[in-house]
């Protein structure tokens, strides 16, 4: 597994965060979120960049932190924004877990946090439901081609999903590097 990482793609709201916090509980790991690295190195919220500058322009700074992510990371969990995969150098970086969702059980998620108003608004391509599902059923099939592994996320808890990826993924990886 080139540089050890494991990614975490999927729509937004699938989860990735709380995987990755898991993940970095249950193995001593540092967890990363790509979203929270541009907030910093733009100085300002995704919502605030996708406002005055666009979503082209957000797309260039995933691609600048993607050639960082790979000449820089290792032995890292990194979860990231829902269009990520846009970057071109994801097998590069690490292993891709692609966590697939229904776009029901994405807002059902999203809905059952005390925060959910706040989650929602924080996440500018939800503002038009019609076209966020789109966007859903247009990405679904580009998240399949960029993962090394696929994992239903539905009914399962962080715990539950992360347990499935030191087995199925982290376990598996070393066994290979021992052989």
């Amino acid at each position: 597994m080139k540089n050890n990482n494991i990614i975490l793609m999927g729509f937004m709201g699938v989860g990735k965060g709380s995987l990755a916090r898991e993940l970095s509980k249950l193995t001593g790991r540092v967890s990363i979120d790509t979203d929270d690295l541009i907030e910093s190195m733009e100085n300002r919220s995704i919502k605030k960049i996708f406002e005055k500058e666009g979503e082209a322009y957000f797309r260039e700074i995933e691609k600048k932190l993607s050639v960082w992510l790979e000449k820089s990371v290792k032995d890292t969990i990194i979860s990231t924004g829902g269009g990520f995969f846009h970057v071109g150098n994801l097998q590069e970086i690490g292993h891709v877990i692609y966590l697939e969702s229904s776009f029901n059980a994405i807002l059902d998620r999203i809905n059952t946090f005390e925060n959910a108003k706040k989650k929602l608004k924080k996440r500018p391509l939800l503002k038009n439901m019609t076209k966020a599902k789109e966007l859903v059923s247009q990405r679904h099939p580009k998240y399949i081609a960029c993962a090394d592994t696929i994992i239903q996320t539905e009914e399962k808890s962080s715990q539950q999903i992360a347990e499935e990826i030191i087995k199925d993924v982290i376990e598996k990886s070393a066994q290979k590097e021992v052989e």
